[in-house]
């Protein structure tokens, strides 16, 4: 296996009920760690990068580095722009060789938001790279609150007319979760959800997988999302690993770095078998 697009592991996650994790990785130890979760259950992942990191003038080099662990593995794996700011910021991921892009062009107006994500679309479509699009609005979860989210949830008579305009392959949509940690407990529209799914032709994606419990995970797969992305649990974990780990004894900095990728090895594990993405390669 390689780097590559998850276009075609998406419509298997579907048509199987289970989900692909993207696992945003803010260094290369991170998705080092990552990587070796994927190996380790047979599974295939999407090593996220955040836009504001990929904004970074180091960028190229780490992504450079991320591509290269990519295709030495032995399993599927996509390096994905998250939550891509502009059309700009989405051409340069594809030159950088990701091999997905998200466009997150859901606070524009919905017209605009639809014409941009078709630029990126042809662009991408034009040398294999997949591309995601939101629909709705997914918020922070320190700002959350079940009333707010309520009105920013994806509509259903506007998705057909959104994947026909922007030819997508992906669509994330809003349906109770933020991004982040919560400060109230997120109630998941599962019916809607399900309605989304029955109208959407492409793969439904699910930001904000942090704070869910095991059987809205569930639950939300089986109401057919394909593709869950999990940022703020992960550095959660490390960070509490690191602080005992510092409590206990002298901390340098390579055993900073060695516990940053045994953390995330240990959870994204975790996330794989929980999402039914072991064995998936």
């Amino acid at each position: 296996m390689t780097l590559v697009s998850m276009k075609s592991m998406l419509s298997d996650a579907r048509e199987k009920h289970y989900a692909v994790p993207l696992f945003d990785v803010p260094s290369l130890n991170a998705a080092i760690g990552v990587t070796r979760a994927a190996e380790n259950l047979q599974a295939p992942v999407m090593l996220g990068m955040y836009d504001e990191w990929f904004q970074q003038p180091e960028s190229e080099a780490i992504c450079t580095g991320m591509c290269k662990l990519a295709q030495n593995a032995s399993v599927p794996i996509s390096l994905m722009l998250d939550h891509g700011s502009s059309y700009g910021n989405c051409i340069k991921a594809i030159r950088y060789g990701f091999t997905d892009v998200m466009f997150d062009g859901s606070a524009l107006p919905f017209e605009e938001n639809a014409s941009v994500s078709r630029m990126i679309a042809d662009a991408g479509h034009a040398v294999g790279v997949g591309v995601e699009a939101e629909l709705g609005h997914v918020g922070l979860g320190s700002d959350y609150s079940i009333a707010d989210a309520k009105s920013h949830f994806t509509q259903p008579d506007m998705v057909e007319r959104f994947i026909h305009q922007t030819d997508i392959d992906y669509l994330a949509v809003a349906f109770g979760t933020a991004h982040g940690a919560y400060k109230q407990t997120p109630q998941l529209d599962l019916d809607l959800l399900a309605e989304l799914n029955k109208i959407s032709s492409v793969p439904l994606v699910m930001h904000g997988g942090s704070g869910l419990s095991r059987q809205q995970f569930l639950d939300a797969i089986e109401s057919g999302i394909c593709k869950i992305n999990v940022a703020t649990a992960i550095f959660q974990d490390f960070e509490a690993r690191l602080a005992k780990q510092a409590a206990q004894q002298k901390t340098d900095i390579f055993t900073v770095q060695a516990e940053v990728i045994k953390s995330f090895t240990t959870v994204c594990m975790e996330y794989l078998e929980l999402f039914g993405a072991s064995g998936k390669a």
